[in-house]
């Protein structure tokens, strides 16, 4: 599912006071890591994740590879933090404009 501007915007907004849930770091991208985020992707829909992965290619190839096997939208980056977004299509928590 693709978002729109005017959806991100949207969840930037809802995604201000939020702090990251899930930690990426010294062990990479693993697969235990994958399926904690979907797991808190299907309860949340919008989250946080903090990535020290690196240098900025390491964190991006790592950011890519989440949203990949996630199946998540990237939102918004700023430094290590990213804010992700996957609609959860049984019961879903937030409603986009």
């Amino acid at each position: 599912m693709k978002i729109n501007n005017a959806q991100k915007k949207f969840l930037r907004q809802s995604a201000h006071h939020l702090k990251p849930v899930v930690w990426a770091g010294q062990h990479g991208i693993t697969k235990a890591l994958i399926t904690e985020i979907e797991e808190v992707l299907e309860r949340h829909e919008l989250i946080k994740v903090k990535c020290r992965l690196g240098e900025r290619e390491e964190r991006d190839a790592g950011i890519k590879k989440i949203c990949e096997d996630t199946g998540a939208e990237l939102v918004q980056r700023i430094g290590n933090i990213v804010t992700l977004y996957k609609k959860n299509n049984e019961k879903p928590v937030i409603k986009l404009p």
